[in-house]
């Protein structure tokens, strides 16, 4: 093995350290000078340091001078990556409320403008000039008004952002706000990541973003991330790795310019003669298909690498880069696909299934239609007397080892229940008028349309301007685009003809192993040809 392999596969062994891990791994192994003042000043020292920290926060908030500024940033970020998580909640509580704008000076703007006399007409003289005694008023409200309804905390963030590392900071304060929200509802921190947010994804434009063509000749460092970062199918070893960064396959990632070296989120792409009906197919894909005879492009993975980034959509920028980018480099692909898991599928289900027991046959719905009902209870002869569909299915699907995997009647009868279901999930089921499924809902707000459902496709652990109308159409109705293939399942009467563009999305689990198929039909100007994005989804 060479040194650049022996390093990854150490350094990967770890999933890489957060700024405030490194920090707090540096604080444990410092030496200490008397053990015993140590302990009996221990929450003397914090207590100082919590204050050091608030000190230096107010301090870059409030001063103007560069020199002092930049000291002042590089105490505030130390420090607060030196503090414990409740310090840090309760330094980012302090920011919230005592930071925020001015709601006493807003209120004097708004009656101070309130009370202004709109001039008549348009504000103009019969020369068409604007009467600047009339509106002069308007416009120093106006800007007055634009500058008090920025919190204070605005200068914070902007500072950070031009500082050095600021903008991952800013990423890891987000994560540590995001980790408040999901134990308290409150409304002042809740604003506080709303500001973060918008500025983040104003920082985090495509045009801020350098694409990146990840392979084995990068360094070490940004090799080892990848391993550590792999969300969908972990890597298992530097010759997996090699396989996914080697011929008939391509990584792509978005690099920012301040945080060299660390991809935000990368894709990773197989190049295949047909479109995959399993995963198997695409991980265990050797010898690889020679690219020039490569027709299809397979997005199997996408991945981010900073929690505190979550909800701004960098990853939609991404699908439609590489895939603009492998159109133009390799004309022979003209089938767009990809490979994802459907988290909610199972615990959707199984809660439907368990209702059935809680609440008993009057007040459940019986998800199951009554000849699915017969033909399960008659595959399940372990069923006891006065067990019902439902509870037959609840118990097949949680019991140890999922024995029903390795009974052919029970896939058999199991196969059409859990793709009507499964289609049911994906199209009908909705949190505020959106797809319930969060894998989903990504996909469909890009443009995508449920085309097909696959069975049994994971068996192991874990013109583009058409996607514009249909993203357009899910924004504004919440309207889901699927196949008539899909909607055969859940009997749904009316169907829109299909439009030249559609996503197969693919579902399966461990255990559950049925597969949907999002896809997008792509017209190509210069040719009458149809190129198509699948999506696959695992249900967990």
């Amino acid at each position: 093995m060479n040194r650049k392999g022996l390093a990854i596969l150490l350094r990967s062994k770890m999933r890489p350290l957060s700024p405030v891990s490194k920090k707090l791994t540096q604080l444990q192994h410092a030496p200490l000078e008397g053990n015993i003042s140590a302990t009996q000043n221990s929450s003397i020292k914090t207590q100082r340091d919590f204050g050091q920290v608030r000190e230096s926060m107010h301090s870059v908030i409030s001063m103007n001078k560069k020199e002092i500024l930049d000291t002042a940033l590089n105490e505030f970020s130390e420090g607060y990556i030196s503090l414990s998580q409740e310090n840090r909640h309760k330094l980012l509580f302090i920011l919230a409320r005592e930071y925020d704008l001015n709601r006493t000076k807003v209120r004097d703007l708004m009656k101070q403008y309130v009370g202004l006399e709109i001039p008549n007409g348009d504000g103009t003289d019969e020369h068409g000039h604007e009467i600047d005694s009339q509106l002069s008023a308007f416009y120093r409200i106006e800007r007055n008004l634009r500058h008090a309804l920025k919190p204070m905390y605005e200068v914070l963030f902007e500072r950070l952002n031009t500082h050095p590392g600021g903008l991952k900071f800013l990423a890891s304060v987000r994560a540590d706000i995001l980790s408040i929200i999901a134990d308290e509802n409150v409304a002042s921190i809740r604003a506080l990541d709303s500001y973060l947010k918008e500025k983040l994804i104003t920082w985090l434009s495509p045009a801020n973003l350098e694409l990146h063509q990840i392979t084995w000749d990068d360094p070490a460092s940004l090799l080892e991330k990848i391993v550590a970062y792999e969300a969908v199918h972990p890597i298992s070893n530097l010759i997996d790795l090699k396989r996914r960064l080697g011929q008939g396959r391509r990584c792509f990632g978005y690099i920012h310019p301040s945080i060299p070296g660390e991809p935000l989120i990368f894709i990773e792409v197989a190049l295949m003669k047909n479109i995959a009906s399993t995963i198997q197919e695409v991980l265990w894909h050797d010898p690889p298909t020679p690219e020039c005879d490569a027709t299809t492009a397979l997005f199997y993975s996408i991945s981010s690498t900073q929690p505190g980034l979550a909800g701004i959509n960098l990853g939609k920028f991404l699908i439609k880069r590489v895939i603009y980018l492998v159109k133009k480099d390799m004309p022979n692909i003209f089938n767009f696909a990809t490979l994802s898991p459907i988290p909610g599928f199972m615990q959707w289900l199984l809660s439907k299934l368990a209702s059935s027991e809680r609440s008993g046959p009057i007040f459940c719905e019986n998800i199951l239609e009554p000849e699915e009902e017969r033909a399960l209870l008659d595959a399940h002869m372990d069923s006891t007397t006065g067990e019902n569909g439902m509870e037959v299915l609840l118990h097949l699907l949680t019991s140890m080892n999922h024995e029903w995997t390795q009974s052919d009647r029970l896939k058999n009868e199991l196969e059409p229940i859990l793709l009507r279901l499964c289609a049911r999930y994906l199209i009908l089921e909705k949190k505020r008028g959106k797809a319930l499924d969060s894998v989903a809902n990504f996909h469909l707000q890009n443009g995508a349309m449920i085309g097909k459902l696959n069975w049994m496709a994971d068996r192991i652990g874990k013109g583009l301007e058409n996607i514009e109308d249909y993203a357009q159409a899910y924004f504004s109705t919440g309207h889901i685009q699927a196949s008539p293939d899909v909607h055969r399942y859940i009997k749904v009467i009316s169907y829109r003809s299909l439009n030249p563009l559609s996503l197969s999305l693919s579902l399966s689990n461990t255990h559950t192993h049925t597969h949907t198929v999002l896809r997008w039909h792509v017209v190509n100007k210069s040719h009458i040809s149809t190129c198509s994005h699948r999506r696959k989804m695992k249900i967990q």
